[in-house]
């Protein structure tokens, strides 16, 4: 294929970084010491581009925007971005170049850079990139674009309805090569609960989101909830988010989190256990529960390992298999089984868990594997009931 000069010329106007990675992240470009670390948990642990020497060589041209920050962000950007290098490595494709927006502004510029030149398949990572990626797969029918944590409001003309007022559009009918992968927070979150449940010594544990607009942290906190009480009904889980609206500070503000997190635990006494669904402010979150000297639970990635000064007091971290998704999602494409539409990965499909316990096992009680195995193998047969009625609106408390 043919590549254009424009989408390169785009990049080095906006100053992003951009990295075409082989080989477990080496990169011929000098930027490559800035790209991500290779295996920053059991879930990236593969080698990025293994099977190059597969049978089968891909000419599928894969590209990756990441949201705002680094690409090396032991999150959601690095996980979105290793589960492309797996996927490309699987099937035999190049290493995927990354880019990485400086704002929310550069998001629609970026996307569409990959889309002159000619990109095959182009992989958006985090909710706040939706409507740039919906609007893209409108635009470009031929072109694959999978969207991690998206699950985009469609109304009947296939544009995004950012109200959520009419979501009456049917993503894989309108958007037939837009994979909008989402994740089962409640479930990843009801194992936590069962963690925190079986760690505390007050019976009183917590839960801080980023903003109450985000329906994945919602999720999160219930199935916590409801994870805590399958083990001990009586246990006072409490709930709060750092902010309403303002995103930048309910997820991209560690200095920010570890205030919210001092005043929260001071105001809920005997609180012994604060589960962080709060991105990079969550880290402050966590530094708060350190600082208190009470146990912690992370989100999203195993963050004993993301964010090592978590290891004072961490206890798991409820997770959602990025990595895993993207790859599955590229191999998908590459076979022809892939479809385009919401795309759920759950405990079924290995989408979602928790992290292992590392030195906090001591911790917690000797069956504490058995009961988080007991709850995922109950999830799988769908006996389990991990998010109420309304899941993922508020209010977070069950009643």
């Amino acid at each position: 294929m043919r590549i254009r000069s424009t989408g390169l010329a785009l990049f080095a106007g906006l100053s992003i970084f951009v990295a075409a990675c082989s080989n477990g992240g080496a990169s011929s470009s000098p930027a490559a010491s800035a790209g991500p670390t290779s295996a920053a948990s059991a879930e990236a642990s593969a080698p990025a581009s293994a099977p190059a020497s597969a049978a089968v060589k891909s000419d599928l041209k894969i590209g990756v925007v990441t949201d705002v920050g680094t690409v090396n962000d032991k999150n959601f950007n690095e996980f979105t971005f290793v589960g492309a290098q797996q996927g490309a490595a699987a099937i035999g494709a190049d290493p995927p170049p990354v880019v990485v927006p400086t704002s929310d502004a550069d998001y629609a510029p970026l996307i569409q850079a990959f889309v002159d030149q000619n990109f095959d398949v182009i992989v958006a990572a985090g909710f706040n990139l939706v409507p740039a990626t919906a609007a893209a797969a409108k635009a470009n029918p031929d072109i694959w674009f999978i969207g991690v944590d998206h699950a985009p409001c469609i109304n009947a003309t296939g544009d995004v309805d950012p109200t959520f007022a009419d979501c009456s559009g049917d993503v894989s009918k309108l958007l037939p090569k837009y994979i909008a992968i989402n994740y089962a927070e409640d479930q990843a979150g009801y194992l936590a609960g069962i963690v925190a449940a079986s760690a505390t010594k007050s019976n009183v544990i917590g839960a801080v989101g980023g903003v109450s607009l985000c329906g994945p942290c919602i999720r999160y906190m219930q199935g916590y909830e409801l994870g805590a009480k399958s083990v001990n009904p009586a246990i006072t889980v409490k709930s709060a988010f750092v902010s309403d609206s303002d995103f930048k500070v309910g997820f991209a503000d560690q200095a920010a989190g570890k205030t919210f997190g001092d005043q929260f635990i001071t105001q809920n006494k005997g609180l012994d256990v604060l589960f962080q669904v709060a991105g990079l402010t969550g880290n402050g979150l966590v530094d708060a529960a350190c600082a208190a000297k009470i146990n912690a639970i992370g989100v999203d990635v195993d963050q004993h390992e993301s964010y090592p000064a978590s290891q004072a007091c961490i206890l798991t971290s409820a997770e959602k298999h990025l990595a895993l998704s993207v790859n599955d999602s590229i191999v998908g494409i590459a076979d022809g089984t892939a479809k385009g539409g919401l795309t759920y990965f759950n405990a079924k499909n290995d989408g979602i868990g928790v992290s292992p316990f590392y030195d906090a096992a001591s911790k917690l009680p000797t069956d504490i594997q058995a009961k988080i195995d007991e709850a995922t193998a109950g999830m799988k047969a769908g006996t389990v009931t991990t998010c109420p009625a309304k899941c993922g609106q508020l209010p977070v408390s069950q009643p």
